[in-house]
């Protein structure tokens, strides 16, 4: 008998059906911060609906560690207010139209992300988010979220959470990326989650 000329095919191993993409982010010499990127590994698309809400409610309580952490919204509060009162999330009316949502549970935080996922909002992290920071609360009513970018050295972090396109900006002095990779790669496991640094 002679043998087939077709040589067995190597079974080729599945890619984890999502990436997170962790590096760091060039945004002027005067501020550090850090990308992270959701996406379908294959399409390489951004990661949306409740697989997405679901990942990043594990990812920022795993970010925040043990630290108070709190949610900033300023545009369409009047639907993010009625949105807590009806889930019975913290939160309080701050400057001219800014909401403070205080460490929303996780349940809490998986219901923000699935509902706001159009929305772009912002995180504080660390000992100063316990205590109202009114002079950023103005700014973020003022000028959105670029009031993060004076503000942040205050913080453990900021961060620009812009869901929708799966990206997520970390403004710090004190988190770089492999810390983070440290922080989250426990969180995402369960989710079948690839993390790596393209740079």
């Amino acid at each position: 008998m002679s043998a087939s000329g077709n040589a067995p095919l190597e079974k080729v191993a599945e890619l984890p059906p999502f990436s997170l993409d962790v590096e760091p982010l060039h945004l002027g010499s005067e501020i550090t911060a850090v990308g992270l990127e959701l996406l379908e590994t294959e399409s390489r698309e951004p990661v949306r609906g409740q697989d997405a809400a679901a990942i990043w409610a594990a990812v920022l309580p795993a970010l925040a560690g043990q630290e108070c952490f709190v949610i900033d919204f300023f545009s369409h509060v009047d639907r993010v207010r009625e949105f807590c009162k009806l889930y019975e999330i913290r939160f309080r009316e701050a400057a001219e139209r800014c909401l403070v949502l205080q460490a929303p549970s996780d349940t809490q935080l998986q219901q923000l992300f699935e509902r706001f996922e159009r929305e772009t909002f912002g995180v504080r992290v660390g000992p100063t988010a316990e205590a109202e920071d009114g002079a950023l609360e103005t700014e973020l009513s003022r000028r959105g979220l670029d009031a993060y970018q004076t503000a942040y050295p205050r913080y453990t972090f900021c961060a620009v959470w812009e869901a929708e396109d799966g990206w997520v900006t970390v403004l710090s002095d004190k988190l770089w990326p492999t810390e983070i990779i440290r922080r989250v790669r426990p969180a995402v496991q369960r989710f079948d989650v690839y993390i790596s640094r393209p740079h």
